[in-house]
C-alpha cells in the first residue's frame, strides 16, 4: 500500500485553522467530507475523538495520528493537517505537534488500518523526511514530499 493511493493533496490543510485538539480533528475529518471521502463525518468525529479519549495519539517528536473506524467511510483515507504554530496535542513526550495525520478507516479494514498506521509512522521516524513535512509550506508541498518517499 502506497500513502498516495489514500491520501490527495484536496485532503491536505496547511496551515490548519483550529487550535485545539477536538478541533483539529473536526477540522480533518470536514477536509475529508468535502473531498466526498466520507458520507458520514459526525460519525467519523464521534469515533476518533472517542479513541482519542482512551489514550493520546500524540506520539511525539512533533506527530500525533488521531484515527478511527466507522460507517460511512467507503475506502480507507488520509488526511494530513500543519497547526499554524506547534500545538499541545497532549503527546506523550510533552512536546507540542506540528503535524496531524488523520486516518479514517472502515470497520472491516483493521489489517490496511495498521498498515497505514505503521507506514506513516516509520516515515516520522526519519528525521529528514520529518524535518521537511515540518517545514513545508503547502499542501502541494506536503503531498509531493509523500509522494516522493514512495517512488
Amino acid at each position: 500500500m502506497n500513502l498516495t493511493d489514500i491520501l490527495t493533496v484536496d485532503c491536505i490543510r496547511v496551515p490548519l485553522r483550529a487550535t485545539t485538539k477536538r478541533e483539529v480533528i473536526h477540522e480533518l475529518v470536514d477536509v475529508l467530507y468535502s473531498a466526498k471521502r466520507i458520507t458520514e463525518p459526525q460519525l467519523l468525529k464521534d469515533a476518533v475523538w472517542q479513541r482519542e479519549q482512551t489514550r493520546t495519539t500524540g506520539l511525539g517528536a512533533g506527530l500525533a495520528i488521531p484515527h478511527g473506524k466507522c460507517a460511512g467511510i467507503p475506502a480507507l483515507s488520509l488526511a494530513i493537517g500543519k497547526p499554524a504554530s506547534p500545538m499541545d496535542f497532549e503527546a506523550i513526550d510533552g512536546k507540542p505537534v506540528k503535524l496531524v495525520v488523520l486516518l479514517a478507516s472502515p470497520p472491516d479494514r483493521t489489517s490496511d488500518h495498521i498498515q497505514a498506521l505503521a507506514k506513516v509512522s516509520r516515515l516520522m521516524t526519519m528525521e529528514e523526511f520529518r524535518e521537511s513535512a515540518y517545514a513545508a509550506g503547502s499542501a502541494q508541498e506536503l503531498f509531493d514530499l509523500f509522494k516522493s518517499r514512495e517512488q
